[in-house]
């Protein structure tokens, strides 16, 4: 019944009575102006915030929602009961134990590049599905032992590696000796190439295998952070307020999505609303149609 009477009252205004048919074209003229006004601020706010998501969801599928970082050239050590008692948390998916170091990457090829190595086991890799669910070439089987490495394809492609190619990690935290500091240098043998979607990571992140990664930068045992992930990206305010009272006197820094991305996601947030105000000026244009 209600439906009907809207029918009626949209008919009457449509439809022009007799001598009067310029009225039905500019009745026409502003429905138009207001459809095409309305279907503009739909479909570009919709694109904006499926870019803005997507590309949240991309950092957030290799970095986590929380993480917990030990300070600069320290390390965490003793610290399975502290990612059981934070997977016993209301809301948390999974807590990954993690040891990032900052290397150079070489190849024996003329020069190198800084990388990022980030030694984790083989069960918390095949669960970081940003990676395992884009392994390009290779397995993940084979990485274990001291000897295995995973490569994105930006840097395998750059410098022209496949499976079983050798990539030499150099650290600059290395032996002090009566001659000074002595790097330390290791090669392992890649085993899988991955594509995150992410080309920071691509190019410059590689993975070893936790044990592997605790011999060649000395830290037995110990690990440098802990990755974090929920199973609502809202509730990390409350699981970061569950969290601290765990941390006890360790001096670690907290530190949530929302803070790690913070430029990236005020950029998408300016672009958003640039975009609002000129599609609110398109929408103020058909309003005057109607008027």
């Amino acid at each position: 019944m209600i439906a009907a009477f809207e029918w009626m009252i949209a008919g009457r205004y449509l439809r022009a009575r007799k001598g009067e048919r310029f009225v039905s074209v500019i009745a026409i003229f502003s429905l138009v102006g207001i459809a095409l006004g309305v279907a503009t601020l739909i479909v570009v706010s919709s694109v904006m915030s499926g870019f803005q998501t997507e590309m949240v969801s991309r950092f957030l599928g290799v970095n986590g929602h929380i993480s917990i970082e030990a300070l600069a050239g320290d390390k965490i050590d003793d610290y399975a009961p502290l990612v059981a008692g934070i997977q016993k948390i209301q809301g948390v998916a999974s807590a990954v134990p993690v040891l990032d170091g900052q290397v150079l990457l070489t190849t024996g090829r003329p020069g190198g590049s800084g990388g990022l190595v980030r030694g984790m086991t083989l069960a918390d890799l095949r669960a970081l599905h940003q990676v395992s669910d884009h392994i390009l070439t290779g397995s993940l089987n084979d990485f274990q032992g001291d000897d295995a490495i995973v490569i994105g394809v930006g840097y395998a492609d750059s410098n022209r590696l496949n499976i079983g190619s050798r990539v030499t990690l150099v650290s600059p935290q290395g032996a002090a000796t009566a001659f000074g500091t002595i790097p330390r240098v290791r090669g392992y043998k890649v085993v899988a190439v991955f594509d995150a979607g992410l080309s920071t990571y691509n190019n410059s992140v590689v993975f070893l295998p936790l044990a592997a990664a605790q011999v060649f930068f000395q830290k037995p045992e110990a690990i440098t952070g802990i990755e974090i992930r929920l199973d609502d990206p809202d509730q990390v305010g409350r699981v970061v307020d569950a969290i601290r009272p765990l941390l006890g006197q360790r001096k670690l820094l907290l530190r949530d999505w929302r803070h790690s991305n913070d430029q990236l996601i005020s950029v998408l947030q300016i672009q958003k609303d640039t975009m609002f105000i000129v599609l609110g000026m398109i929408i103020l244009v058909a309003a005057f149609n109607v008027i």
